[in-house]
C-alpha cells in the first residue's frame, strides 16, 4: 500500500532588509564643533519627510574618539563624550575626518592613521573636511590623487605631502572611495554630494532645503571672499518675490528686466540689491537653479538631454552642456551615466 502524498507546504521567503549605511566621524580634544555638527546634522538627523523618496535605509552615525567615554574639549568651552572608539571608526561604511588637532604641528595620531588604513583596505569610503586631509595624507590614502583642503592649509599640505596633487580652488574632490573638501561650509557641499551619490538628487535637494542651503554650488573657494548664494527667504520683499517667481517659471525665458518688474524695481536697483543680498548676479543664480532642476530629470530613465535642457529653460542643449560643465565639473551625459536609474 503506497504512502499518502502530503499536500505541498507553502513557504514564505522574506527578502532580507537592506543594510544600514554606517557613517563614523572622528572627534578629538580641542576640535571646532562646526564640521562635526555638519556631519551629524546631515547624516544623523531623523528624516521622516523622506520616507516616500528613500529606497534604502537612512544612515547610522557614530561619533568616534581615541578614548571612548573620556570627555573631549571643544572650542567654545563645552565638552563632548562618545561611547564609540577607533574600532568602530575602522568598521564603518563611510569614515569622516573633520579635522586634526594641529595641522601646523605635523603630527597625526598613529591610532587614527591605522584605523584609516584598515577602513580603506576593507573598502570603506574615506572622507575629509578641512584639515582632515592631513590625516588622509598621513595614512597614504591621497598619494597620486588630487585633493583639497582649506585654502589656508593648501600650501602646507602640498609641501608636507608632495605625492598629493593639492587643488586649493575647488569645494571638494571626489576620487571615488576617497573624497576631500575645503574648509568649514564646503563640508556641507561634500556631505550633500555623498547623499546625492547614495540616494539621488531628489533626496539631496530635500536635505539641502531642510538645511537651508543650496543643493549645489558652483565655483571654488575664491567665491567665499563674497557672500555665498542663499536660499529664497519667505519675506514678501521684492527680491524674494522675484526669486520665488523665477523658481516657478524656470522653463520660460527669464531676463533681468522681467525679474525687476516682478520685484517692482528698476533694472539698475534690482541688480544692485540682488547681488548684495545673494553674492551673485540674477542670471547666474537662475542658471544654478536650472542646473539643480535638471539633476532629477537626468537621473530618470526617459528624456533626452535636449528635452531636459528645454524643460529647465536653457535655449539649447549646447548652452545646457556649457553651463552644466562649468557648474558640475562634468557633462550631463556623464552625470546620467553615474546617477541615472534604468527603466523597470
Amino acid at each position: 500500500m503506497s504512502a499518502p502524498v502530503s499536500a505541498p507546504v507553502a513557504v514564505t521567503v522574506q527578502s532580507r532588509p537592506a543594510p544600514v549605511h554606517t557613517v563614523a566621524v572622528y572627534a578629538f580634544d580641542g576640535m571646532a564643533p562646526f564640521e562635526l555638527g555638519v556631519v551629524v546634522e546631515v547624516f544623523g538627523l531623523a528624516r521622516p519627510e523622506l520616507a516616500d523618496l528613500l529606497t534604502a535605509p537612512w544612515y547610522d552615525v557614530k561619533v568616534c574618539a581615541e578614548r571612548p567615554d573620556a570627555p573631549l574639549n571643544a572650542v567654545g568651552g563645552f565638552q563632548v563624550t562618545t561611547r564609540h572608539g577607533l574600532d568602530d571608526l575602522a568598521a564603518a561604511d563611510t569614515v569622516m575626518v573633520v579635522g586634526v588637532p594641529d595641522p601646523f604641528g605635523g603630527r597625526v595620531s598613529p591610532g587614527l592613521v591605522a584605523a584609516l588604513r584598515t577602513a580603506h583596505e576593507r573598502g570603506a569610503r574615506i572622507v575629509s573636511i578641512c584639515s582632515g586631509a592631513f590625516a588622509l595624507a598621513a595614512a597614504g590614502l591621497l598619494d597620486g590623487l588630487t585633493a583639497t583642503t582649506h585654502w589656508r592649509y593648501a600650501g602646507l599640505l602640498q609641501q608636507r605631502h608632495p605625492a598629493v596633487r593639492v587643488n586649493p580652488d575647488v569645494l571638494y574632490v571626489d576620487n571615488g572611495p576617497v573624497l576631500t573638501s575645503a574648509g568649514s561650509a564646503a563640508g556641507i557641499d561634500l556631505c550633500l554630494h555623498l547623499v546625492r551619490l547614495d540616494h539621488g538628487a531628489r533626496v539631496a535637494n530635500a536635505v539641502a532645503r531642510r538645511f537651508v542651503v543650496p543643493p549645489h554650488r558652483d565655483g571654488g573657494q575664491a567665491q567665499f571672499i563674497e557672500a555665498a548664494v542663499r536660499p529664497v527667504e519667505e519675506e514678501d520683499d521684492g527680491i524674494g518675490r522675484s526669486m520665488r517667481w523665477a523658481l516657478d517659471h524656470l522653463a520660460e525665458p527669464i531676463t533681468v528686466p522681467l525679474l525687476a518688474g516682478v520685484a517692482r524695481m528698476s533694472d539698475r536697483s534690482y541688480l544692485r540689491h540682488f547681488t548684495a543680498r545673494n553674492g551673485t548676479s540674477p542670471m547666474r543664480w537662475v542658471v544654478s537653479q536650472r542646473i539643480a532642476a535638471s539633476l532629477p530629470l537626468l537621473e530618470a530613465p526617459d528624456g533626452t538631454v535636449e528635452e531636459i535642457a528645454a524643460a529647465v529653460g536653457f535655449e539649447s542643449a549646447a548652452t545646457f552642456r556649457h553651463h552644466f560643465g562649468r557648474g558640475m565639473r562634468t557633462s550631463p551625459t556623464a552625470y546620467r551615466r553615474a546617477f541615472g536609474r534604468t527603466a523597470a
